[in-house]
C-alpha cells in the first residue's frame, strides 16, 4: 500500500539501503534483490514473474498521473511489496536518470539454471565468454530480445547479471530474454547433450558467417574483444565463422557483431522454415 508521508531525507533508512544496492553487486547478493528503474523496465520485470519487494515513486508523477499510479499499485499488490512515495528533489539522487517516469523498484532476485531454459523446435542461443562491460551485455541482450533468441548464456561472468547499467542499457531485455550464467564447460556439455550446433566467431581458421548454415538449434559463441574466445571453446566448437573485415581494424564491438550474426541466423531461418 502507498505510505501517507512523503520520504524527503536520503538518510532514510529505506533510502539508503536503495543506494548501497545500486552500487554494491555484493550488498545485492547477500540481500538477494537488485535495482530496478523505469516504467518500462518495470513492467517487463514483473511480466517474467519477479516479485516486487519496494517500488519508489517520485511525488511528481503520483499527483499528476492517476493512469501510472494504479498501473503502480497493480505491480505493487503482492502483499510482501511496499510502495512509497519520494519527493522530487530526492528523487533526482536516487534515479540514475529523469526520463523514467519517476519509479525505482528494489525486486527478489531468481536465479535461472540451465535446465529452467525454455528451448524452441530449432534454438538459437547467445553465448558470450567473459564479457565484462554491463552495456556491451545490455545491448546484445536488446539484439537478442529483436531476434527472438531462446537465451542469452554469459560464461564465467566478469559483471553482475542484475547490475543497474545492465538492465538500463538492455532496456529490460534482460527480463524479456532469458538470460543464464554458468561455466564455460557448464555450457559446452548443455549445449552437446541438445544437439545444438557451436559457431564460434574467431578470426582464425574461419570461415564468412553467411556461408554458415545457422537455420536449426545454433549457438553463436563469442568473447571479448580484447582477448577473444579462450581455447576450450575454439576446440568444443562445430564451426568457426568470422564477419569480413575491410578496413584496416580487426573487430568489431561485441554488440554489433552479435547483432550482425543473430539477424543472418534469422535471415536464414525464414528462408528455410518458411519454404517448407
Amino acid at each position: 500500500m502507498m505510505e501517507e508521508l512523503v520520504i524527503s531525507s536520503a538518510q532514510n533508512p529505506k533510502i539508503k539501503r536503495l543506494l548501497l544496492l545500486q552500487q554494491k553487486s555484493s550488498e545485492r547478493r547477500k540481500q538477494g534483490v537488485f535495482v530496478v528503474e523505469g516504467r518500462r523496465e518495470l513492467e517487463h520485470c514483473i511480466e517474467a514473474g519477479y516479485e516486487a519487494e519496494s517500488i519508489f515513486v517520485s511525488e511528481q508523477f503520483t499527483t499528476n498521473s492517476e493512469k501510472l499510479n494504479e498501473r503502480l499499485k497493480a505491480m505493487a499488490s503482492n502483499a510482501s511489496c511496499s510502495l512509497f512515495t519520494v519527493s522530487c528533489s530526492l528523487y533526482e539522487k536516487i534515479a540514475y536518470r529523469g526520463s523514467t517516469e519517476g519509479v525505482v523498484a528494489i525486486m527478489k532476485s531468481r536465479q535461472l539454471s540451465l535446465d529452467d531454459l525454455p528451448l524452441s523446435e530449432h534454438p538459437l542461443i547467445v553465448v558470450l565468454e567473459s564479457v565484462e562491460k554491463p552495456g556491451n551485455l545490455g545491448a546484445v541482450l536488446r539484439s537478442a530480445d529483436a531476434a527472438q533468441a531462446d537465451a542469452v548464456i554469459v560464461c564465467d561472468p566478469l559483471t553482475d547479471l542484475y547490475n543497474p547499467n545492465l538492465i538500463r542499457s538492455s532496456i529490460g531485455a534482460v527480463f524479456t530474454v532469458p538470460t543464464i550464467a554458468c561455466s564455460s564447460e557448464e555450457c559446452i556439455a548443455f549445449l552437446k547433450s541438445k544437439g545444438i550446433q557451436i559457431l564460434t566467431a574467431q578470426l582464425q581458421d574461419s570461415r564468412l558467417y553467411y556461408d554458415t548454415p545457422m537455420t536449426h538449434g545454433t549457438a553463436i559463441v563469442m568473447g571479448t574483444e580484447s582477448t577473444g574466445l579462450t581455447n576450450q571453446w575454439r576446440q568444443a566448437a562445430d564451426a568457426h565463422i568470422r564477419i569480413p573485415m575491410l578496413g584496416r581494424l580487426d573487430s568489431l564491438n561485441v554488440s554489433v557483431s552479435a547483432a550482425i550474426l543473430l539477424f543472418e541466423a534469422v535471415r536464414q531461418r525464414q528462408a528455410f522454415h518458411g519454404n517448407q
